[in-house]
């Protein structure tokens, strides 16, 4: 790169990591504000199960860093949705300080087109959106059950990744686990309960462990117990089996989906492989498909809507005579941040007659001539 290039690259990335530290500080400053009374219990909870006596400077300290914990992953997972508005607004920054130092007249003087300015942005741009990409999908799944926690949760390494939340299988039974190990088909702490035809709970299995072996779990230390009023069971019974088909590529999908909106591209596709086979409702597993299509797909779609919408905004800026920059900037924001909006919005919609592969893409498509014909329009 030139060293005009490496000057505006440098003012623009600048600037749009500057907006990016302020949007995020804003954003926890006035959650903390809201729940600092959940922020406190949380870390008088936590300090005494720990066994620490917490002093007012200590209780400080041990609440800022509860805070922390809580949002760095999930300012993480923001990052995609804000890095389009941070890039135009640091395009505009970057293009008004230039305007105002008369540094666009001097590019014009020296012989060479306004578009000279827009290549080290849309260059940087790029590369921003990559590094975004392989945030989503080297980053943020490895940190996909801290960002499920709630506010009392904070401070606390959460079984969200292992445990096994509330399913059924096709036989009416729901179960539920503290800990599933997918690579080893076994199940830890483990509870069963089966109901009758009313949807009533009927009977209570709890087992220790649980191991996966020809279309059942085999029950280590496992205890069946009624808790029908109409049958009285003076003691709980030994049960060694359970036939179901819940079974671990079942209990995998269900377990991702929890927080499949952090999951990468090769897990959203895993989930998608695993319904191929699943029983029940058929509309129902469509549906789920077809998010997880729009799931998968969609990130990509948001990052085209981050370049096309700095696309849209830039024309706007490159001016070859000084003007007021801030009512650029109120023509600018409507359009560019709109469509931004727009595209992010319209990746999750479900268009009849399209396929999710499709249909993510659709806002992109319509937005990118009406940014190519913008930059067209630049006089220069």
């Amino acid at each position: 790169m030139s060293l005009l290039d490496r000057y505006i690259a440098r003012h623009f990335v600048l600037n749009t990591l500057a907006l990016l530290v302020i949007l995020c500080t804003f954003i926890v400053a006035v959650d903390a504000t809201l729940n600092i009374d959940r922020f406190v219990n949380a870390a008088d909870d936590l300090a005494s199960d720990q066994g620490q006596d917490l002093g007012a400077f200590g209780r400080i300290l041990k609440t800022g860093y509860l805070v922390f914990d809580l949002w760095w992953p999930r300012l993480l997972q923001l990052v995609p949705y804000l890095l389009g508005f941070v890039m135009v607004g640091g395009m505009g920054f970057t293009c008004a300080q230039m305007v105002r130092y008369r540094e666009f007249v001097a590019i014009l003087a020296s012989g060479q087109s306004l578009r000279r300015v827009a290549r080290p942005i849309l260059i940087v741009g790029v590369l921003l959106v990559v590094v975004q990409l392989l945030s989503q999908e080297l980053v943020i799944p490895r940190i996909g059950p801290r960002l499920t926690r709630d506010h009392g949760d904070a401070g606390r390494q959460v079984a969200g990744a292992d445990a096994i939340p509330l399913a059924g299988d096709g036989f009416g039974r729901v179960f539920i686990a503290g800990s599933f190990n997918a690579r080893e088909e076994s199940i830890g702490d483990l509870y069963v309960w089966e109901r009758d035809e009313r949807g009533l709970v009927s009977r209570r299995i709890h087992a220790e462990r649980a191991e996966w072996r020809d279309g059942g779990w085999d029950l280590e230390r496992g205890f069946a117990e009624v808790v029908s009023d109409e049958v009285r069971q003076p003691e709980p019974t030994l049960v060694a089996r359970i036939e179901t088909d819940l079974d671990p590529r079942t209990v995998t999908t269900i377990q991702y989906a929890a927080y499949s909106q952090s999951l990468s591209f090769s897990q959203l596709g895993r989930m998608l492989e695993g319904l191929e086979d699943a029983r029940g409702d058929a509309e129902q597993i469509e549906r789920r498909k077809e998010r997880l299509e729009r799931l998968r797909w969609g990130r990509f779609s948001i990052a085209l809507a981050n370049l096309v919408g700095l696309l849209i905004g830039l024309p706007y800026f490159l001016t070859r005579v000084p003007r007021n920059m801030l009512l650029v900037s109120v023509r600018c924001a409507p359009v560019s941040l709109g469509a931004i909006m727009g595209a992010i919005i319209g990746s999750s919609v479900a268009f009849p007659g399209l396929a999710p592969v499709i249909g993510v893409f659709l806002p992109v498509v319509i937005l990118f001539p009406m940014a190519a014909g913008l930059m067209m329009r630049v006089r220069s």
